[in-house]
């Protein structure tokens, strides 16, 4: 007779769970409904998004190739030039290399001084931009503006931390400073991550200088 008492108050008590999560859901289930709603729309915009960005990136590039392939730098400076700094400034890369090419290293620096003089694209190809305009000025940039640019991109961690210092040192040697050249290249060789080509380059202003390269573990005695 308990079990029966039992079975009957265990099939009350599911009747009344069952009265209450139906009235529940009558009450609040439109809110679920919602969710769910703002899910499958946050998804879909998501895929809509990514769709819409892959498209505009690739007719990008389409338009960039075209434009390289017409052999006229200014036709790459006029894919989107409104368009995201990212793209803006690879433009400009991507001309003035075109430039240089042809000898046109004047309308090569404007190109990049038109976007490294951009702060606000704050990007690693704006650091490129930058350093590819000292390179290709060398000493007629104003001391000051080459100094400056070479402070920044030459601070620990930045991309371009040991490029600009090779810089750094080419501007002592132009200055008449070769002590101060040396010892910058010397520091140079010591740092991590020195690749072959810019060892070799190393090694050759200090020949230049008159100063035998001092072997190290990055650049074996012969």
């Amino acid at each position: 007779m308990a079990n029966g008492n039992d079975n009957f108050i265990d099939e009350v008590f599911d009747d009344l769970r069952r009265e209450r999560l139906f009235r529940l859901f009558r009450r609040w289930g439109w809110v679920a409904g919602l969710v769910i709603l703002a899910i499958v729309a946050g998804v879909i915009w998501r895929e809509y998004s990514q769709s819409r960005d892959q498209a505009r990136a690739q007719a990008w590039g389409d338009a960039i190739l075209a434009a390289e392939a017409s052999g006229d730098p200014a036709a790459i400076m006029q894919v989107d030039p409104q368009g995201a700094d990212g793209r803006r400034v690879l433009a400009a890369l991507l001309a003035a290399g075109a430039w240089s090419e042809q000898a046109g290293n004047e309308a090569a620096a404007e190109a990049l001084r038109d976007v490294a003089g951009d702060q606000a694209a704050g990007t690693v190809l704006h650091d490129l931009a930058e350093l590819k305009l000292v390179m290709l000025q060398g000493e007629t940039m104003d001391p000051a503006r080459r100094d400056e640019i070479l402070s920044r991109l030459s601070r620990a961690g930045a991309p371009f931390e040991l490029l600009a210092l090779e810089q750094k040192a080419v501007a002592l040697v132009g200055a008449g400073r070769t002590d101060d050249a040396v010892n910058l290249i010397r520091q140079i060789q010591q740092k991590d991550g020195l690749t072959e080509a810019l060892r070799l380059r190393l090694s050759e202003m200090m020949i230049a200088l008159g100063v035998e390269p001092e072997a190290t573990d990055s650049m074996p005695a012969g």
